[in-house]
């Protein structure tokens, strides 16, 4: 179904592959450890391992959630980023997200809804400086339940002052996908991360963006 821009009145952005560019780090990181091994295309390799572990890894993820032990998984990944990233500046913004946010605050109220760490999600908003844009920020220990429960959907909603139905969820990966339609909102897949094509279309996206950016020209016409 395409999008129905009448009912958006609040954007929700996941962080990893839909504001900051963390495949293409993580593509790096794993290609410098398989160049000592001289494989033929390492890089080429160590994206494809990239994106194959994507969908794995939510998996567990999700299970640690229901098993919640999702906030002891949450706060291991804070102490491995805050002891392995000090004093440093390990993020990248995707192209045209600074551009994007600037200009949709001025017509929605925003959030920020991800699975990530507070101290990471944190150090990558202030990074880039990006904070003052958002209404709302969920990490991982925001809610009993992350994403691909609808639960810091529903929350971001109500700090938003809007009716999650009135909400869109923007993300990379099916557990976004999945998170915002379980809130009753409408969801846009972006091809700049993590997720697939096929498996976004799979899990009901309404809309597929080759990047975030790209949701301004589709915002347009409530923006005038």
């Amino acid at each position: 179904m395409p999008l129905d821009l009448a009912r958006i009145q609040a954007i929700c952005f996941d962080v990893d592959g839909t504001l900051s560019d963390t495949d293409d780090r993580w593509v790096e990181r794993l290609a410098g450890f398989l160049r000592p091994l001289r494989l033929p295309q390492h890089r080429r390799l160590a994206r494809w391992l990239i994106m194959g572990m994507e969908s794995p890894a939510n998996w567990l993820y999700e299970i640690l959630d229901r098993l919640h032990l999702d906030d002891e998984a949450a706060r291991l990944v804070d102490w491995l980023f805050r002891h392995q990233n000090e004093g440093s500046a390990p993020f990248t913004l995707i192209e045209g997200v600074d551009n994007l946010l600037a200009r949709l605050k001025e017509h929605y109220p925003l959030a920020v809804v991800s699975a990530r760490g507070e101290k990471a999600t944190l150090s990558f908003l202030d990074q880039f400086n990006l904070s003052g844009h958002f209404r709302a920020i969920a990490t991982a220990l925001t809610c009993a339940h992350t994403k691909p429960l609808p639960h810091p959907v529903l929350w971001a909603a109500g700090q938003m002052g809007v009716s999650p139905a009135n909400c869109l969820m923007v993300g990379d990966t099916v557990v976004d996908i999945r998170a915002g339609k379980a809130a009753g909102a409408q969801t846009v897949g972006v091809l700049c991360g993590f997720g697939r094509e096929k498996e976004l279309r799979r899990a009901g996206a309404d809309l597929i963006l080759e990047s975030t950016a790209q949701l301004s020209a589709v915002l347009e016409p409530l923006e005038d």
